[in-house]
C-alpha cells in the first residue's frame, strides 16, 4: 500500500504560490503511513526508487504550470507520528518551513530506512525527551536540537 500511496502523491492537487505560503503547505503536504506488514515487506530501495518517480512525475507537473521559480519537493520521517511525509514548495532547500533543525540531503536511504526500522511508530521514549526546562538557570535559554535529515529534490525551473 505505501508504494501506492506514494505513487498517488505524484496525481494529486499541487500548489505553488510564493504570496500564500498557507495554502501551498496544506495542499500539498502529505502523511504516509505504513499499513500492515509494509514495514517488514518493503525494502529501503523499493520505497526511495517510488519517491525518486513522484518526485520525477512533480518535476513535469511543475513544468507543465508553467512555474518559473525555485521549487522543492521533500521527504522527512516524522518520528513522533511515526511517518513518511512529503512536500513541494516554491522554496529553496536551505528555506524549508520547518520549525526546528533539519540537514537537507541528496540521500533519501536514511530517511527511508529510519522509518521502515521504527519499531513503534509514534512512541517516543521518555529518555529521549527533552528535560531542559528543568533547570530554572537554563530557563531563558532555547535548547539546541539536533537536525533531522530531510531529502531534498529540485523540481522547479530554477534547480
Amino acid at each position: 500500500m505505501l508504494l501506492t500511496w506514494i505513487a498517488e502523491v505524484a496525481d494529486e492537487p499541487l500548489v505553488l504560490d510564493p504570496a500564500d505560503r498557507r495554502v501551498e503547505l496544506e495542499t500539498n503536504t502529505w502523511r504516509l503511513s505504513a499499513a500492515e506488514g509494509d514495514r517488514e515487506s518493503l525494502s529501503v530501495s523499493e520505497v526511495v526508487a517510488a519517491f525518486e518517480r513522484t518526485a520525477v512525475a512533480i518535476r513535469g507537473r511543475v513544468r507543465e504550470l508553467g512555474f518559473p521559480g525555485v521549487a522543492t519537493f521533500y521527504v522527512w520521517h516524522d518520528e513522533q507520528a511515526g511517518q513518511l511525509r512529503c512536500s513541494t514548495a516554491s522554496l529553496a532547500p536551505d528555506a524549508l518551513p520547518f520549525g526546528g533543525n533539519y540537514l537537507a540531503c541528496d540521500d533519501l536511504r536514511p530517511v527511508v530506512a529510519g522509518f521502515l526500522a521504527d519499531s513503534e511508530p509514534g512512541f517516543v521514549a521518555w529518555a529521549d525527551l527533552d528535560d531542559s526546562g528543568s533547570n530554572s538557570e537554563q530557563a531563558d535559554i532555547e535548547p539546541e536540537s539536533a537536525a533531522f535529515p530531510v531529502w531534498v529534490c529540485g523540481v522547479g525551473a530554477s534547480r
